[in-house]
């Protein structure tokens, strides 16, 4: 993918991994414009994570996440519920159990776009139910408290010392401001904007840092059969530290 002609991310579409780290398609390495890679994948400690992603840690009950999965008054355990996203060679994705069987259809689309003081990563997607109802849900709609309610559009971060800022200056976790930043090691920022609904930021800077627009952060979500979920994110990819005005201002033109 180019922005502006300038390489920025490369899209792995269908990695060879052990089914206990969720498979899916993601980009890694994303990259500002100035070369700063801004995504981190198969980290250390958490290698089910993966660059920029879409995944639920509960699908109808199967984990497409990767990982432990949480159980209530449990914790997290490993389990043999894993499933997988494949990109086929119809251009849909799908989410799959694992058995193989279809959960969600995917229909997906990544574009790079120029914008304020870097580029734009804008991403679409529709998720749509088969002929059964699709319930999504989260560690935290599991039982997990600490706002643990990941699930949907993730970006895994690279390494580093993370500050995480909305708009209003509230605790980003949870929130459902206009937009959340997160400035790494001082060399780079994302500001990510789009949630729909009910959906929520989840934002980590202390172990890692990544953001999320999750779907179910503290609710499930369900996708009635045969209907259609759709959701619209950007990310602002920038080089350097943006201050609160410039994340306002972040679009072109």
């Amino acid at each position: 993918m180019f922005s502006d002609g300038v390489p920025v991310t490369t899209y792995v579409q269908a990695p060879e991994l052990d089914i206990r780290l969720g498979p899916r398609p993601y980009l890694h390495p994303v990259r500002t414009l100035g070369g700063v890679v801004v995504t981190d994948a198969l980290c250390v400690d958490h290698p089910w994570h993966m660059g920029v992603s879409l995944a639920m840690a509960d699908v109808n009950g199967w984990n497409l996440w990767g990982g432990r999965t949480y159980v209530r008054d449990e914790g997290y355990v490993w389990r043999d519920d894993h499933g997988r996203i494949t990109h086929d060679d119809d251009g849909l994705l799908r989410w799959r159990d694992g058995t193989g069987a279809v959960l969600l259809t995917e229909r997906r689309t990544m574009r790079a776009t120029a914008a304020r003081h870097g580029w734009m990563l804008r991403v679409g997607y529709t998720l749509t139910a088969p002929d059964f109802d699709v319930v999504l849900g989260s560690p935290a709609t599991n039982g997990r408290p600490g706002g643990a309610g990941y699930g949907g559009f993730f970006w895994r971060a690279g390494p580093g010392e993370a500050v995480a800022f909305t708009p209003g200056g509230g605790e980003p976790n949870g929130s459902a401001d206009e937009w959340v930043a997160l400035t790494v090691a001082g060399a780079y920022t994302l500001v990510f904007d789009g949630l729909t609904g009910a959906d929520r930021w989840f934002v980590r800077t202390g172990e890692y840092a990544g953001v999320c627009a999750a779907l179910a952060f503290d609710k499930p979500l369900t996708i009635p059969a045969g209907e259609t979920l759709t959701r619209q994110l950007n990310v602002l990819v920038a080089d350097g530290v943006l201050t609160v005005a410039d994340a306002a201002r972040r679009w072109s033109g």
